[in-house]
């Protein structure tokens, strides 16, 4: 089994609580060393719980100001429709956390600005995440135009996708750039846009957010094997750490998943 951080709790409300505790502590951590935090948000059920958990707690005096969000994927739909997931962050409380809307980075939405060139869309999410990028690699040999996400968390399907990038599917081909536009997505809707694997690993830390039996199978994939066309989970470690965050359930298939 990968070397990973396992972070197991007794149910999703647990589970979501530990998450954002961890959370603040990297956002301050990193305004604390390097004067801002970039964090990528996932969407999902998880994704919401998390934002739920994250504006519900008491409101502290931090600064939140050099604070930015982005998104791992969107769906392609309009603006305020409740299956995009900026739109699900909002409707979890979002707007609570205070930080600025010009730092909360969402993915372009069909009929927008872009119409419904998603290609576009993409490509212009693209040079919003360059605009942020630094100077320093990281150690990498190419270096994706993107800042070094703090922490980056990623929902897992029970088919082992991640973002929007599924199994078999030839998005996850792109290496090229940092965002693709995906057609013909096998869970609906069909069109989307997605960070891409070098985008997604330029993240200090990858944190898998998984809660549901229904995911224990993918969970025990991703983490036993190396198939990331199968089993796009697999494919993705963070540049310090990768913590996988599961309630009981989704662990149920680990080895030696004593809860933490």
């Amino acid at each position: 089994m990968k070397d990973h951080d396992l972070q197991i709790r007794k149910d999703k409300a647990t589970l979501a609580a530990d998450i954002v505790d961890a959370l603040v502590a990297r956002i301050d951590e990193a305004l604390q060393q390097r004067g801002e935090a970039h964090v990528v948000l996932t969407g999902g059920s998880m994704g919401e719980a998390v934002m739920q958990a994250w504006s519900a707690r008491p409101a502290d005096d931090a600064d939140r100001s050099a604070v930015h969000l982005w998104w791992g994927d969107e769906r392609w739909v309009p603006a305020g429709d409740a299956e995009r997931n900026d739109q699900q962050a909002v409707d979890a409380g979002l707007k609570r956390l205070g930080i600025p809307d010009d730092n909360i980075h969402r993915m372009p939405a069909a009929g927008g600005s872009y119409g419904d060139d998603v290609e576009r869309a993409a490509a212009a999410y693209a040079s919003e995440l360059a605009e942020f990028d630094e100077a320093d690699t990281n150690g990498l040999e190419e270096d994706p135009a993107v800042p070094t996400f703090d922490v980056l968390m990623l929902g897992v399907g029970p088919d082992g996708h991640i973002a929007s990038l599924f199994p078999q599917h030839k998005a996850q081909n792109c290496t090229t750039t940092t965002t693709v536009a995906v057609h013909d997505s096998p869970k609906p809707p069909p069109t989307r846009i997605s960070l891409t694997y070098p985008a997604i690993e330029r993240a200090r830390e990858i944190w898998f957010t998984v809660a549901g039996a229904d995911k224990a199978d993918a969970v025990e994939r991703a983490l036993t094997t190396d198939d990331p066309w199968n089993t796009p989970a697999s494919a993705v470690e963070g540049l310090r750490a990768t913590v996988w965050w599961l309630d009981t359930a989704a662990a149920a298939k680990v080895p030696s998943n004593d809860a933490s």
